[in-house]
């Protein structure tokens, strides 16, 4: 490992949420790069781990916990264990997340419940047993993994609507705990190459292609990409930041040139 004495997050103790691949996986080895020793989470605790000794293998200090971010007791168990084995939680990343089902007229309750569970409730469990050490020790921040699906109609609209609570979640606890030395910030990827995108790529290879003619940098992003973001968000280069949502997203939000060619008849 490098320097402590030159990174980012040196001292700190992260706690990563879906941290066993794709963009927590990039967090997780990113974070613990830059100094911060790592509780990796997982609801699959083989993918937690196999990170964890990764990082491990680098130099970089790491243990995984088994979560299930939707139960309250799992979070509580988990966080009361990291805490206790590795210190006070400096920062918390909120990632863990599914998107099952898309139109509100065929999605049933238990599926919408199941995506609110773990997209939205998580992150309060997650933040609710967090919060008590960061409040003691008057520094903490927290980092909420977003999506460009809770800033504009995108469908998922379980997922969209979960990830639009998510920041305004966000923005409370900003507001509320910024006097205390707490700082919550969100991000809001765009489509991210990870894991989750298996199934489809099986299906259809160049679905990603297709994505990116949608895009203004005409691509889309890597897991990495939003580690970077998470990485500011999280470290002192950012210690006046707090509420914000951050889109890493190539450009997506902030409107289609297509449009305005189509306008001028191009």
């Amino acid at each position: 490992m490098s320097d402590q004495s030159r990174l980012r997050l040196s001292n700190r103790i992260a706690l990563v949420t879906g941290g066993g691949s794709g963009i927590g996986e990039a967090i997780s080895r990113l974070f613990a790069a830059e100094g911060a020793a790592i509780a990796v989470t997982d609801l699959i605790p083989e993918r937690a781990e196999r990170v964890a000794a990764a990082i491990r293998e680098s130099g970089g200090k790491a243990a995984a916990y088994q979560i299930d971010v939707a139960d309250a007791t799992s979070v509580s168990n988990a966080v009361n264990q990291a805490a206790g084995e590795l210190g006070t939680i400096d920062i918390l990343v909120n990632n863990a997340a599914i998107s099952v089902g898309d139109d509100i007229l065929t999605i049933e309750p238990d599926v919408w419940d199941f995506n609110l569970g773990v997209v939205l409730r998580g992150p309060y469990l997650c933040s609710r047993a967090v919060l008590p050490g960061m409040l003691a020790q008057r520094r903490g921040a927290i980092v909420n993994i977003s999506s460009v699906n809770g800033l504009t109609g995108l469908g998922e609209e379980a997922y969209g609507a979960a990830k639009a609570g998510l920041i305004n979640l966000t923005q409370n606890m900003a507001v509320k705990y910024g006097a205390s030395g707490v700082r919550a910030n969100a991000i809001a990827p765009g489509t991210i190459r990870t894991p989750i995108w298996n199934d489809t790529l099986a299906k259809a290879p160049d679905v990603f292609e297709n994505l990116a003619k949608f895009y203004p940098m005409q691509r889309v992003g890597e897991p990495e990409e939003v580690a970077r973001a998470a990485l500011f968000l999280a470290s002192d280069d950012a210690s006046f930041i707090t509420g914000v949502t951050l889109p890493v997203d190539g450009g997506l939000m902030a409107g289609q040139y297509g449009m305005s060619e189509a306008q001028q008849g191009e």
